[in-house]
């Protein structure tokens, strides 16, 4: 299968580049192995914030929304499965296998997005996307100014702890991830954080977290640092730079959101430290922009 550009990965920043060059009258294929990162917020019933005219709507609706509108373009095809052996071949262009496929695409945008690594909490995983959470401008309001718990896995809890104040009334579990300084302690102080020691035997109920001495506290929701990874090797597999971020590794891009290798483009989640679906589909659209005009200038 030949093309001009391929976009792997079809969650909102691969719909938002490949919607750009469907515009450009390109051929385009988009290929998606379905594993778009807040799908746990959609088999929880949970909804998508903060996202201009789509605030409150399931991560699900507005996927598939952004699919069926992608797809009445004549010149997308789409194609389910996951991308593997990439390489650049000898005529200068991507070539990579999906299944029994062989794609060969004169310009490749990576979409690939991230998994999250939680904190080897007991309930932490099983909550993720309901009541545990890691973005509080995607999912702070909702907890009604209520008592939010920040369950520690790095010295990033810290951030957690002097932010969720402006969302309701925070409790920074340590569980022995790392040792606040006495200049962070005051830090946390003045911001209305309280601090606990005891380590976290477990999660139960909504948010009520179980501490090691027999302590309930009860929360109207949690927060906590995941440990991202790319969800593809994709990248690697074609030399691209990869930095390592507070919270993991993402794709190194320039301001067009080109990797290292020239012709190869990186978007989303795996293409930025955090990230939301808001700035997906900005990333997105900067990619598919940067792409077409790379075979024009």
């Amino acid at each position: 299968m030949k093309v001009d550009f391929a976009v792997i990965g079809g969650s909102f920043a691969g719909l938002s580049a490949a919607l750009q060059l469907a515009r450009a009258r390109r051929d385009v294929l988009v290929i998606d192995a379905g594993q778009r990162r807040n799908r746990f917020v959609d088999e929880a019933g949970g909804h998508s914030h903060g996202f201009l005219t789509r605030d409150g709507q399931s991560p699900g609706a507005i996927a598939d929304e952004g699919r069926s509108q992608l797809l009445r373009y004549p010149n997308v095809q789409w194609l389910d499965g996951l991308a593997e052996d990439a390489c650049r071949g000898s005529d200068g262009r991507f070539k990579f296998r999906v299944a029994s496929k062989v794609v060969s695409a004169r310009r490749l945008i990576l979409a690939v997005g991230v998994r999250d690594e939680l904190p080897p909490v007991p309930g932490l995983v099983e909550r993720w996307g309901r009541s545990v959470f890691h973005c509080p401008y995607c999912h702070g309001y909702e907890l009604d100014a209520g008592p939010i718990g920040i369950v520690a896995a790095s010295p990033m809890a810290q951030h957690h702890a002097l932010m969720l104040p402006d969302w309701g009334k925070p409790t920074l579990f340590l569980n022995g991830a790392y040792t606040p300084t006495q200049e962070d302690l005051a830090a946390l102080g003045r911001r209305g954080t309280c601090v606990e020691s005891t380590p976290i035997d477990r999660i139960e109920g909504a948010a009520d977290v179980v501490l090691a001495d027999g302590r309930i506290l009860s929360m109207k929701g949690l927060f906590t640092q995941t440990r991202a990874h790319l969800s593809s090797p994709v990248a690697q597999q074609l030399g691209c730079e990869i930095e390592e971020g507070p919270l993991g590794a993402f794709i190194k891009v320039n301001s067009a959101q080109e990797t290292s290798v020239p012709g190869v483009f990186a978007c989303g989640d795996a293409a930025r430290a955090a990230g939301s679906v808001a700035l997906a589909v900005g990333d997105g659209a900067l990619a598919g922009l940067a792409a077409h005009r790379s075979t024009l200038f």
